[in-house]
């Protein structure tokens, strides 16, 4: 006769779940599987997720932190100069010589050949009678081009004037600042607007940033998740039970148009982050400067 144990192991897995399901211990040691609960815990929280920020007593912003990457390389510092050139004479010494090196060596034996007392013309027969383009009088003409050639500056005109174009400062990272009403006051701080019921957070600083007067910037928002959060109490005068203060959750986002936009007119800037600080009040600073890399 086989052991209770063996039997209940030799039966499927499926049916032995079922059977469990049909007893009474369902009710005191196990729950019932159900394949659709993850998609019900979705539902659920979705469902939650605008019911509990509508009872929280904090008022809910989305912001979003774009940046302009750099467009050119940052200037290189002494010690990066003399590396530069030692890499450069390394390279040189250790390359094979050129054609138009080999060319330079042939030519100057020929116009020794040319100044020797014992100069036979018909040595030179192979080369022809027409005119011939020395290798000198192409490094002549290259020297000439290079005389006049100019390379556009890193920071391009008015970009170092005006704040408000993205054309300044080409080697380093900008990040846009605008200038917003708060209580009777105006502060530059990052894009920012109120949550509104029905939308997520990242909906919140997508139009916080398409909100933007004469702008029309294309970004690329950096995953769902913010990045920071920066929350300030009411004073204890204006507290109430429905609002004690402020919560602002930031997004990252990338500037992925690839022209530079000129000037436009509108209460917004573009800043380093070295000159963050300048304009940022020193706690909402603070919170900032974490999640910005300076590139």
């Amino acid at each position: 006769m086989a052991a209770p144990g063996a039997r209940m192991a030799s039966r499927p897995f499926c049916q032995f779940i079922t059977n469990v399901g049909r007893t009474r211990l369902t009710k005191t040691c196990f729950r019932k599987i159900s394949f659709n609960y993850p998609a019900r815990v979705a539902l659920h929280t979705q469902n939650t997720v605008g019911n509990v920020a509508s009872a929280s007593p904090w008022k809910l912003m989305g912001a979003v932190c774009l940046q302009r990457l750099p467009v050119t390389s940052q200037k290189k510092n002494p010690i990066e100069d003399q590396f530069a050139e030692l890499m450069q004479q390394l390279e040189l010494e250790r390359s094979m010589i050129s054609r138009h090196e080999l060319r330079l060596h042939e030519e100057a034996e020929r116009l020794s050949r040319k100044q020797a007392d014992d100069y036979d013309s018909d040595e030179e027969a192979n080369y022809g009678a027409e005119e011939i383009v020395t290798a000198q009088d192409l490094e002549d003409s290259w020297e000439q081009k290079l005389k006049g050639f100019e390379p556009t500056p890193r920071d391009t005109a008015g970009g170092e004037e005006d704040p408000r174009s993205m054309s300044g400062y080409l080697a380093d990272s900008l990040v846009l600042l605008v200038e917003q009403t708060v209580g009777s006051d105006k502060l530059w701080l990052l894009p920012q607007l109120q949550w509104e019921s029905g939308e997520t957070l990242r909906h919140t600083a997508e139009r916080a940033l398409a909100s933007l007067p004469e702008c029309n910037f294309k970004a690329t928002f950096l995953g769902n998740t913010p990045c920071g959060v920066y929350k300030y109490k009411l004073p204890k005068v204006a507290q109430t039970e429905s609002n004690v203060g402020t919560k602002v959750f930031f997004f990252k986002a990338i500037l992925s148009d690839g022209s530079l936009a000129p000037a436009t007119k509108g209460p917004f800037m573009w800043v380093k982050k070295s000159e963050l600080q300048d304009y940022l009040k020193p706690a909402y600073f603070e919170k900032v400067n974490r999640f910005i890399i300076g590139v």
